[in-house]
């Protein structure tokens, strides 16, 4: 069990990094606590991931629309107000935007799947 305290996040006070996707670019702000991870992400036009993704999230549409593709082939829409959650290793995903998109996507330990 982890333990965070009361706290507020200004997104306007932390600073975004830069990540370059197959096309077009995501700008990440992100909060690091003990076992998760909290961002605001931002997708510009066209972006695609440039990878497929094995980590679990929860991703929150906040603004915009976009395309969660699963490597089998399907493919889901979200639009704002729209959340899609997936642990570790359960499924490989990409996102894939026409216009730009922004997101809350949460992760971490809480994710993995239970050993057994």
């Amino acid at each position: 069990m982890y333990t965070i305290p009361f706290q507020t996040i200004d997104w306007d006070q932390i600073e975004a990094t830069e990540h370059k996707g197959t096309t077009g670019t995501a700008y990440w702000q992100s909060v690091i606590l003990d076992g998760l991870r909290i961002r605001k992400v931002v997708y510009s036009d066209n972006y695609e991931a440039d990878h497929w993704c094995q980590k679990g999230h929860i991703v929150h549409c906040l603004e915009g629309e976009f395309s969660s593709e699963l490597e089998n082939g399907e493919t889901y829409k979200l639009t704002q107000g729209m959340t899609y959650i997936v642990s570790d290793d359960l499924s490989s995903h990409r996102s894939i935007t026409a216009n730009k998109v922004t997101l809350l996507i949460i992760d971490g330990v809480f994710l993995k799947p239970k050993e057994k």
